[in-house]
């Protein structure tokens, strides 16, 4: 059993970081109340190129809680959030927590099947979407979940510039029996909804995670999971209302929610956000806005070295860097500081931990694992204890690799309408992460394998039998298997194994155009390989482990 106090070691590299944290307040909407009285005039979020004060943030995320509230809205209701990274994001994210909802944060990239199942699964009864999504994907859906009003906006919003790099699509386009969330703003601009507190076990967000069993399960994030893991972040990286926090994870993420979001919204430090992520348009907002701190995939940071205008002092601001979500070669790490002159700290969590549960203290490299040459994800951050057990259950000593189990006040206290599916994964109270590992002997935590099949494309989450089924949707495939294999820029990429029916012929790049209509761009598989037999165990088990070995 291991936390961050059990680290003597650990003051060599920051006197200053103490073993365990605080946080002000379990509820979220206080930690926003207290950052804007703070500094009303400065700014929240930084948009390409404008900006929105906090007190206009403050403006606006109380004229959306007084029209929710006019609208009928309940306290506890959920309101779907189906956005990419926009300033009217954390603006819908305040507003509901003043109204008394849930925010349901929900992949831009998702299509109709699973829009339809998060939408079905949540009961919300609102949707916040871009107008584009609405057109392709949304429109088609809620008439049939429990949606009654949906709010469209446009990422043209908040700025000037209109770069179509950022902004491939330069129209606006109204839905049919929508409402323009910025115009529902100005009618109710000026109201007050009625003030309203949570406590630390109320629901802030439903965070969707296909975990390790399969369909989607709306993760319960609360008020006080989300205030914790804000100040731990704040603490751990030494984020102060001085840093500039730089929005390259996608805000829907955990990773966006904690590490950009509410960090701003617990510290002050302003936002950068740009719509989506695009290396050489990120590389000129660095150099405009002059960011201090990010945390983002290890493919935002190789594509940043790539860029075709990247040069020595492109990253120079960035003097705090983490990254998580997925595994991150040593060698990219030494690229990038090679690149830049800014080393990449490695910090990681889950879903289900609200973020952080583990992370590389400031001021020092995260060691190489001699054997496997992983780099190790680093140390409990404050308040957590992480046990390594075997499949029994029994706690193993240093060097031995089992299951990574976590305690925490970041754990979430279950899932969405799922008891079973709560018992299974937190037995207690404790995460029974899915992820396999090891702790060295000076406490260093290192990731080797997964306990399931999912797969980790580029820190997005991918269940193989999902893509099966879609596979499966194919009139020429006779059986399909799925599994993540070694890739050098997402880390891990989708390919899948297919035999086909008898008299029936396919190539494998129609195979992979299926799919890539049909699922969210992550999820469907770049390679496809056809076998005569898809090898399987004699009670008919695919056998995943000899697919990835070949």
């Amino acid at each position: 059993m291991a936390g961050y106090a059990d680290r003597p070691w650990l003051p060599r590299y920051d006197d200053d970081l103490p073993h365990d944290i605080t946080p002000d307040t379990d509820d979220a909407l206080a930690m926003v109340a207290a950052t804007i009285a703070a500094n009303p005039d400065g700014d929240a979020i930084r948009y390409v190129d404008s900006a929105i004060t906090w007190r206009e943030l403050d403006e606006l995320s109380d004229a959306f809680a007084s029209g929710l509230l006019a609208d009928g809205l309940s306290s506890g209701d959920r309101v779907a959030m189906y956005l990419q990274n926009v300033p009217w994001f954390v603006i819908g994210m305040v507003g509901i927590w003043k109204a008394g909802g849930i925010a349901v944060s929900i992949n831009p990239m998702n299509r109709e099947r699973e829009l339809n199942e998060l939408l079905t699964d949540s009961g919300a009864s609102v949707l916040v979407c871009l107008e584009t999504l609405y057109r392709d994907v949304a429109a088609s859906v809620v008439g049939g979940t429990a949606v009654t009003r949906v709010f469209t906006c446009s990422e043209l919003e908040f700025q000037t510039g209109n770069d179509p790099r950022l902004f491939p699509n330069q129209e606006r386009i109204r839905g049919e029996g929508t409402t323009d969330l910025a115009a529902f703003c100005e009618e109710h601009r000026g109201q007050k909804p009625p003030a309203v507190s949570y406590t630390r076990d109320d629901i802030a967000f439903l965070t969707y995670t296909s975990g390790t069993t399969g369909p989607p399960k709306g993760a319960m994030n609360t008020h006080g999971n989300v205030t914790f893991n804000s100040f731990a972040y704040r603490e751990w990286c030494h984020v102060s209302s001085d840093d500039v926090v730089l929005g390259v994870a996608p805000l829907f993420h955990i990773t966006g929610l904690i590490a950009h979001i509410t960090l701003s919204l617990c510290t002050g430090a302003p936002l950068v956000l740009f719509h989506r992520f695009e290396p050489s348009a990120a590389i000129e907002i660095i150099e405009r806005h002059r960011p201090t701190f990010t945390v983002g995939a290890i493919t935002v940071f190789i594509a940043l070295m790539n860029a075709p205008n990247a040069s020595e002092g492109s990253c120079e601001s960035l003097t705090k860097i983490w990254s998580g979500g997925a595994p991150i070669p040593p060698s990219t790490v030494k690229a990038f500081q090679s690149t830049f002159g800014r080393y990449i700290h490695n910090i990681y969590g889950l879903t289900e931990t609200t973020s952080p549960s583990h992370g590389v203290p400031p001021g020092g490299d995260a060691p190489v694992d001699e054997a496997s040459g992983a780099l190790s994800v680093g140390v409990p951050i404050f308040n957590t204890v992480v046990q390594i057990l075997d499949d029994d259950g029994k706690e193993l000593p240093a060097g031995e690799v089992g299951e990574i189990v976590t305690t925490g006040p970041q754990v979430v206290k279950g899932y969405w309408n799922k008891a079973e599916e709560t018992a299974n994964a937190l037995p207690g109270g404790s995460l029974h992460t899915g992820d396999v590992g090891y702790m060295d002997d000076r406490g260093w935590f290192y990731i080797v394998d997964r306990k399931k099949d999912q797969i980790n494309a580029g820190g997005y989450k991918v269940w193989p039998r999902e893509v099966e089924d879609i596979l499966y949707e194919h009139e020429a495939v006779r059986e399909a298997a799925v599994v993540g294999v070694p890739d050098e820029y997402r880390g891990e990429t989708v390919k899948a194994f297919v035999s086909l029916k008898s008299g029936t012929t396919v190539d494998p790049d129609e195979l992979i155009a299926f799919t890539k209509e049909r699922m969210a761009a992550y999820k469907y598989p770049r390679q496809v390989e056809i076998l005569d037999e898809v090898p399987k165990t004699v009670t008919g088990k695919v056998l995943r482990r000899e697919l990835r070995d070949r």
